[in-house]
């Protein structure tokens, strides 16, 4: 544990190997510096590797334990690559924290078939492929624990957000499918942040939805509230599995 940090009370804080997507910005990044400042190995995987280099050197000097590796998680044999390296590394994985996402929110009228393809790629698919290359490790150990980055647009629908909302809940299910299909040791949790202060506005190319999405994210949380709430699910004890969280701004930070 990095000096200066205090196990909390009640809370298994052995140190996890935890794997990180999506982790070269916003969620990702700020849940990796908040679990490596909590005393675990934090391995960090995105197509910006250039960003992942930064996060890790920052962990590092803070004290911390982490590797970088390049994923595109739309790329399944990808994302079996990363899972493969980390358990060639520290021998398991003890979570997996599917986080990589993106938005290009448009009106259906649009016709963005490029735009919903790359969600429905990355959102829904890039999940698939970390479930599939990281439960049969899982089974393998007999424990392990999978946190998926959804949305509270997995519970709401937005103009512009009827794909995006959609993929969501599509991760939503997927995870809460997997809840209850899980064999002992196996945790699942899905994290549903609200309007977070990250890049996921840059990938809306639409103006109008580019322009609604400005005033829409007026009030946000910082990506670090996010990242302590799945500090908060994989630290529990082995017999309770924080199953759902939803993080959003409160409503003195609406007024």
């Amino acid at each position: 544990m990095v000096a200066g940090q205090t196990p909390s009370a009640g809370c298994d804080e052995r140190r996890q190997v935890v794997l990180i997507t999506g982790a070269s910005s916003g969620i990702g990044a700020a849940t990796a510096l908040h679990l490596a400042q909590r005393g675990h190995r934090v391995v960090v995987g995105a197509r910006r590797t250039d960003r992942l280099a930064e996060l890790v050197g920052q962990i590092r000097v803070a004290g911390g334990a982490a590797e970088a590796h390049a994923v595109d998680v739309t790329d399944a044999a990808s994302v079996a690559d990363f899972v493969t390296a980390a358990r060639t590394r520290y021998g398991r994985v003890d979570v997996f924290v599917a986080n990589a996402g993106v938005m290009p929110l448009s009106p259906l009228a649009a016709g963005d078939l490029a735009g919903w393809n790359q969600m429905i790629d990355v959102n829904v698919r890039g999940l698939l492929h970390g479930l599939a290359a990281v439960l049969p490790v899982f089974s393998d150990q007999r424990r392990g624990h999978v946190v998926t980055i959804a949305s509270i647009g997995a519970h709401e629908v937005s103009p512009t957000a009827a794909v995006y909302c959609a993929t969501k809940f599509a991760a939503w299910a997927i995870s809460e499918g997997l809840r209850q299909e899980a064999t002992d040791g196996l945790k699942v949790t899905t994290v549903s942040p609200g309007v977070v202060d990250s890049e996921l506005a840059g990938t809306i190319t639409d103006p109008a939805a580019a322009e609604a999405m400005r005033a829409y994210r007026s009030v946000a949380i910082s990506p670090e509230a996010v990242a302590a709430a799945v500090a908060y699910a994989i630290t529990q004890p082995d017999d309770v599995d924080v199953s759902e969280v939803v993080v959003r701004p409160s409503s003195r930070a609406r007024s």
